[in-house]
């Protein structure tokens, strides 16, 4: 116990070192879209998190369907996973043993039917507390996170089995039990390009959907400059089965138009953007696939400021 206390104390002392000055960058809810204000930096050392992930395991990342000659998307993808784990490392380690109480966790839905993925997914499921942390549980936490989504993102390319995901679906059904804890800070890092769809959960209401697709976007006339006002007047957006998430901060990072029009991008934020608002999710932030780097701070500063 006195070497994890020595441990802990020694890291926190070299990160509040090498610690850079600067300003702060965080989005909140309420259309908040990509709109950043300046806050001060806050501590989340006195908060228990509880921490989940979702992946897209979407043809979004196939090399061949999807390429990038400046970096692909399934390495972006691993690069933000990477700067997550980091900002969970770093709070954990600012916590008292005796206050530990802390949570991560990695979905894909539908579960796929591979039993070595499954298998690989359920090592990314951890508790941390005073009954079970010791330095090595620490370490094998942040290794699992920085190698074990990278052999997910190869399996998937190498076989061309790309599962896809139910975004929606998973919103609908699973989010509050899977993702939310009273006795805890409940954070949501969605990784997608932002288009929703599953065979199982594609339909539409009036003009509201639970899907968005490429040809959605077209179809409905969202491709020129009047495209917020077609937006609002027609009341797009996805379908809301679900309005109880005001214990939820979500941040959605990968968000890429295919159709390369000026305004698809934004569309498709707008669509998240109406949705997470219609759901009542207390704080979000919606990123394009930019390269990790570039997104590395933002990452850390949603997850260590409450």
């Amino acid at each position: 116990m006195r070497n994890l206390i020595a441990y802990i104390t020694a890291v926190i002392v070299i990160s509040y070192s090498c610690a850079g000055g600067g300003t702060n960058e965080q989005n909140t809810g309420s259309n908040s879209g990509d709109n950043a204000e300046n806050v001060k930096p806050t501590s989340t050392k006195n908060q228990n998190i509880n921490l989940s992930l979702f992946l897209d395991l979407s043809d979004r990342i196939s090399v061949s369907d999807h390429p990038n000659s400046t970096m692909e998307y399934f390495m972006r993808d691993t690069g933000y996973i990477n700067s997550v784990i980091e900002a969970f490392n770093t709070h954990v380690l600012s916590k008292k043993i005796v206050m530990m109480n802390e949570r991560v966790q990695l979905f894909l839905d539908p579960p796929p039917a591979d039993s070595e993925i499954n298998g690989m997914t359920q090592k990314l499921k951890v508790k941390l507390d005073r009954n079970n942390v010791t330095k090595e549980k620490i370490e094998s936490v942040v290794t699992n996170y920085k190698t074990i989504p990278v052999k997910l993102y190869e399996l998937a390319n190498k076989d061309k089995n790309f599962i896809g995901s139910d975004i929606w679906g998973f919103f609908k059904d699973n989010i509050n039990d899977y993702c939310i804890n009273d006795e805890h800070r409940n954070i949501l890092i969605v990784i997608t390009d932002g288009y929703i769809y599953h065979e199982d959960n594609a339909f539409m209401v009036g003009n509201r959907s639970s899907y968005l697709t490429t040809k959605l976007v077209e179809k409905a006339g969202l491709i020129n400059n009047d495209w917020k006002s077609i937006f609002n007047e027609n009341n797009y957006g996805f379908i809301v089965e679900n309005d109880n998430l005001e214990n939820l901060e979500v941040l959605v990072l990968g968000v890429n138009g295919y159709n390369k029009t000026p305004f698809e991008e934004d569309v498709i934020k707008m669509y998240w953007s109406k949705w997470l608002d219609s759901m009542g999710v207390s704080k979000y932030a919606i990123k394009s696939a930019e390269l990790p780097t570039h997104l590395d701070e933002v990452i850390k500063n949603f997850i260590l400021k409450p």
